[in-house]
């Protein structure tokens, strides 16, 4: 039997009758990626989506100016998508990277197409993710105008540790919109206690 590691918790019994479960979960490819390299990359058509075993990834924009903007990260269970590149089948803007050696399960368009189609379960896992994604890109926007950048690092802290504890630094404060020099300050603010 193979053993879908992550995808277990992800598709679980609770919300799927083991028929459904053996039809998505063999559906899956598991596929291993080195530090450094892109799982997708800008102006190409985003023609898979991942699902992390191990491992962390970021996804990055070019500014006008050619500076790398970090726009997420992604660790243990989390989904890799470049959702209006997947969906609308048009170029990304954006690059996916391993930012460490990664473990992911993969799954094509067409794939997701047929499931999506044929598994109402899994058609409404999907729908209920692609909410999630978007609060969470709202919550993210809103607070990049809204919170003091101590703030924002501290909400990230709580929120998603692994990540604010591995990613280097530079990459953290281009995705909090703050300089690596203010990040550096607010981190020796917050080990002082202050």
């Amino acid at each position: 039997m193979i053993d879908y590691g992550v995808l277990n918790n992800i598709f679980s019994e609770e919300h799927f009758s083991k028929e459904e479960l053996e039809t998505i979960l063999s559906k899956f490819t598991k596929l291993s990626y080195s530090k450094g390299e892109n799982l997708l990359e800008i102006n190409r058509n985003s023609n898979h989506y991942w699902y992390i075993e191990e491992g962390l990834v970021r996804s990055y924009l070019i500014d006008y100016e050619g500076n790398e903007v970090c726009t997420g990260f992604s660790a243990k269970g989390d989904i890799i998508i470049d959702w209006p590149s997947f969906f609308m089948r048009t170029p990304t803007k954006e690059t996916i990277e391993a930012l460490s050696d990664c473990i992911c399960w993969q799954l094509d368009f067409e794939t997701f197409q047929q499931l999506f189609h044929s598994v109402e379960n899994f058609r409404e896992s999907g729908r209920a993710r692609l909410v999630q994604s978007y609060f969470e890109l709202k919550a993210h926007s809103t607070s990049l105008i809204t919170d003091l950048a101590k703030d924002r690092y501290l909400n990230l802290l709580s929120t998603k540790k692994e990540i604010a504890q591995k990613v280097p630094l530079k990459m953290l404060a281009s995705y909090l919109g703050i300089t690596d020099s203010s990040l550096s300050r607010i981190r020796k603010e917050i080990a002082r206690g202050k």
